[in-house]
């Protein structure tokens, strides 16, 4: 997902224009309700509650994960599966990895502090450096590339 900063606001596409006929499908929905772009004020996000009405319009499950992950304090990292399990669904967790993929609330939901089990990056190389960096600046310990995920730093 590509996020525009403008200051302290952000422009966040939640969806690509597309209508019904270019997939075969008997139903044509109409631009205007299949594509989104809202602009929000990220500093006045400052409560779980404040996340939630962000999220109005994201699934329970993408709210469920994206709340959970706004409590990951600074210095600290969690992973995939223990977001999924957070929730109360410990299989989930790809899932888990591409309701973060689509936060459209980032720094303010810190998904860069999610990490595979193994404390790898996952997703494209250059997508992975960023959050590895994002979380080097917090004081993680990162040794050949992976988190060195230990109880002290685990969420």
């Amino acid at each position: 997902m590509i996020h525009r900063n403008i200051g302290e606001m952000v422009i966040a596409p939640l969806a690509v224009a597309r209508t019904g006929y270019d997939k075969g499908l008997s139903s044509n929905k109409s631009i205007a309700s299949s594509t989104e772009c809202y602009l929000m004020d990220l500093k006045s996000i400052k409560t779980e509650e404040d996340v939630v009405e962000a999220l109005k319009r994201k699934t329970q499950f993408e709210k469920d994960v994206l709340v959970v992950t706004f409590r990951i304090p600074k210095g600290k990292i969690s992973t995939y599966k223990r977001i999924a399990e957070k929730i109360g669904k410990p299989k989930a967790y790809r899932a888990v990895a591409n309701a973060l993929h689509k936060n459209p609330l980032w720094p303010v939901v810190p998904c860069h502090r999610v990490v595979c089990s193994d404390g790898s990056f996952g997703g494209p190389k250059k997508g992975a450096k960023t959050r590895r960096n994002s979380v080097a600046k917090e004081g993680i310990p990162i040794e050949n590339d992976k988190v060195n995920i230990s109880s002290e730093i685990l969420y």
